[in-house]
């Protein structure tokens, strides 16, 4: 992979954007992505955090490429369900801007930690386009339907702590404790019971796809899958014995 690395930092699967000069995206580096992520489900880890190691996050597509590489509906959808659906928590960490693709792929991600600093945009509209990794369908999702559609026609810059108050963004933190906090996070999710947290992001991600009734048709399914697994008897225990909620105890499972 050459437009992006990972790394694994003990149960924490680390994924870098690393692009130079700011991370634009084209097929390739979404392949990188994807490739990064297999490698850390294949490798053990128990959450992932994305990040950037550029000046920005992810400054939106690689307009030199972008025509030449339209994907199909198909291959888009297929893209989706590929970065979506890892089975493990993914925490994103963003500084500097995400624009236009590069929020596409925050969205992405289960949860999304802004530096204070962070500035975020569907630029799309600008010039002439639509945001293409299916924008503004997760925007909706996050944010209702009015809001999205402001964010995407008018395609102005908005800070962090405006897109926290929407609901598009998890946490804002200073800049400097950007890394220390979205890596605590991945820790505490990487710590936790992995066949639950599955479990839920299926369900989440049903949901938003095919309505509660969706997602209500493989409930049973998931469940089966959580009372099988060693992560439930170990946190059964350890409430029994103690009469308090487990933590930590998950780890190395």
């Amino acid at each position: 992979m050459t437009t992006v690395t990972f790394e694994k930092d003990g149960a924490v699967g680390v994924v870098t954007l690393c692009k130079p000069p700011h991370n634009l995206m084209d097929n390739a580096m979404l392949a990188d992505l994807f490739t990064a992520y297999t490698a850390a489900v294949d490798s053990g880890c128990r959450a992932i955090l994305l990040r950037s190691s550029m000046r920005h996050f992810c400054a939106g597509a690689d307009l030199d490429v972008i025509f030449a590489e339209r994907p199909d509906q198909q291959r888009l959808v297929a893209l989706w369900a590929a970065l979506e659906d890892v089975p493990i928590p993914i925490v994103v960490a963003v500084h500097g801007a995400a624009l236009g693709g590069g929020l596409e792929l925050a969205l992405m991600c289960d949860m999304i930690i802004a530096a204070d600093t962070a500035s975020f945009s569907m630029a799309e509209a600008s010039i002439g386009l639509l945001p293409l990794l299916g924008g503004v369908q997760r925007m909706v999702q996050r944010v209702g339907p009015a809001r999205a559609k402001e964010l995407a026609m008018f395609g102005r810059r908005h800070d962090p702590r405006a897109m926290e108050r929407w609901g598009a963004v998890n946490l804002v933190t200073p800049e400097a404790e950007l890394g220390t906090v979205s890596m605590s996070w991945a820790r505490q999710l990487a710590s936790g019971p992995t066949v639950a947290f599955t479990g839920i992001k299926k369900l989440a991600n049903l949901t938003v796809r095919e309505g509660i009734a969706g997602a209500d048709a493989k409930q049973s399914e998931v469940n089966a899958s959580m009372w099988a697994s060693a992560d439930q008897q170990r946190g059964l225990d350890a409430f029994n014995a103690t009469g308090k909620p487990a933590t930590a105890i998950f780890e190395g499972n």
